[in-house]
């Protein structure tokens, strides 16, 4: 299974959300780095995403957007194959 990288704050939906469909699709481990804990995170974030939402998702080298992207990627079929890449 491809890691996980994704970009959080401690109150966002958004994230949760994310996260519970990732755990659906067999994910057992997130790498969560928390941007509301530590601001230069999110600049890092954002320099490598180039937005500032919550939550910035990465599948092995693969950004893959935040909640709506993830879940778009799902319903095409897409989510499964980019997470088994990396097994």
């Amino acid at each position: 299974m491809s890691h996980v990288k994704m970009y959080t704050t401690q109150v966002c939906p958004f994230c949760v959300r994310a996260k519970a469909l990732l755990k659906q699709r067999g994910v057992e481990q997130i790498e969560e780095i928390r941007i509301d804990l530590n601001p230069a995170e999110r600049d890092a974030m954002m320099a490598l995403t180039g937005r500032r939402t919550v939550p910035q998702i990465f599948i092995g080298e693969t950004h893959v957007g935040g909640c709506d992207d993830l879940i778009a990627l799902d319903q095409r079929g897409g989510l499964q194959p980019l997470l088994q890449a990396g097994a």
